[in-house]
């Protein structure tokens, strides 16, 4: 069976990152941050092995916080 994903680039055209975190074992592992492309934060949070955990946050284009989600 073809699985049918589309790859990511960790950057935009502009060469600023899009998402910065690490991997384990091929899924998203510990602490990551979400990019837009003028590089401002947009949201953050962790992940447990691919599954989102604990606190969530979204922020707008100012930096201010606007959003705080427990997953757990």
């Amino acid at each position: 069976m073809v699985e049918n994903h589309q790859e990511r680039s960790p950057f935009y055209e502009n060469g600023l990152p899009r998402f910065k975190g690490e991997y384990l074992k091929g899924e998203m592992h510990g602490p990551w941050e979400f990019f837009r492309k003028d590089g401002s934060l947009m949201r953050s949070g962790e992940f447990n092995q691919g599954v989102q955990i604990g606190v969530w946050r979204t922020f707008d284009l100012a930096g201010k916080l606007v959003s705080e989600k427990n997953l757990d």
